[in-house]
């Protein structure tokens, strides 16, 4: 899992997960990508050539995975559910990656979700969707349809059962982290941070601070962390809201009953190894609620930050609670 060190941190921060402060010798570079702001860290020797790379790694993953482009190869799998399709290898590696973690969380991680979103108002890029919107024509279904879906590796094929879509957002944006890491690996850049929307990895630490100062935030106040290696992710409600008919809608849908969570949580903030884990993490953990939701993190030797509707926060596993440094204006 993530490593997280102790040691002083600088303020100010902004709102999601984030660098704190830039780095001596450092750039920060930001582009929209996947329906968020991708922003990177990376040494001025290598700015030209580390953004560009990352840039081009996100507008590849968008304009495959994209729910909302209807030339993507999602939407194209979306709209022949209930017939086999020929897929390249990143919609195939994704998809088989979403439908691990939904078999490991025994469904709580669910991919198919796309019909019940849709239902809920969310049915084009959040920028565009009103904040008011008429009251919902049916009842939200349960999910469970990943269950079903039929993959064949030999032929790179895929068959989703009739009626269900697939909606690989989250997940992607951690594994495209976790890929543009990579990628600047390669390019021998280090140290180096990419952070899209709140999933964020790091490789490598400044050598002026010997570590990361990440910027986490509650509902009401702020902390700095020491980060030293891994990713962090957070799910919360702070931002993707709407009102349909009479009821305030999120993103963040419980499969188990086809409606947005009501956990009583405001957000989970989770350290992993990788930023896609720490997504899935994050996002049950969310799901689960204050007390299941630590219970389940501890049980993974993960460490999180649950931020509760009320403000109050409870730490699971080995997050650096006596480390956090409480922002200044907070």
């Amino acid at each position: 899992m993530a490593a997280i060190v102790p040691g002083k941190a600088p303020s100010p921060a902004p709102a999601s997960p984030e660098a704190s402060t830039l780095p001596p010798g450092m750039i920060r570079a930001q582009f929209r990508a996947m329906g968020t702001t991708v922003s990177l860290l990376i040494p001025e020797a290598h700015a030209a050539d580390g953004a560009e790379a990352v840039r081009t790694l996100f507008a590849d993953w968008e304009q495959t995975l994209s729910r909302f482009l209807p030339d993507s190869e999602l939407a194209c799998l979306n709209r022949h559910a209930g017939e086999p399709v020929t897929v390249g290898p990143l919609l195939f590696t994704v998809l088989k990656a979403a439908l691990a973690a939904a078999r490991a969380t025994s469904g709580l991680y669910d991919p198919t979700l796309l019909q019940q979103m849709i239902q809920l108002g969310y049915d084009r890029p959040f920028d565009e969707l009103p904040a008011t919107m008429p009251a919902a024509t049916r009842p939200q279904p349960p999910g469970g349809g990943w269950r079903a879906i039929q993959l064949d590796p030999a032929r790179r094929c895929i068959t989703l059962p009739a009626g269900v879509g697939i909606d690989l957002g989250g997940i992607a944006k951690g594994m495209a982290v976790d890929a543009a890491l990579a990628r600047l690996d390669q390019m021998g850049i280090s140290p180096a941070l990419v952070n899209a929307g709140g999933d964020l990895a790091v490789r490598g630490v400044p050598a002026a601070l010997g570590q990361w100062p990440i910027a986490v935030s509650g509902r009401g106040h702020s902390w700095v962390i020491p980060f030293h290696h891994g990713a962090l992710a957070t799910s919360g409600v702070a931002h993707r809201r709407w009102q349909q008919g009479t009821y305030i809608r999120h993103h963040l849908v419980d499969p188990r009953t086809g409606a947005p969570a009501q956990s009583g949580l405001w957000s989970v903030t989770v350290a992993a190894a990788r930023c896609m884990q720490a997504e899935v993490a994050a996002k049950v953990a969310f799901l689960l609620g204050p007390d299941q939701g630590r219970s389940f993190l501890t049980t993974h030797s993960l460490a999180g930050l649950l931020v509760r509707e009320d403000g109050t926060w409870t730490p699971a596993g080995p997050w650096p609670t006596t480390a956090m440094q409480e922002m200044e204006g907070d």
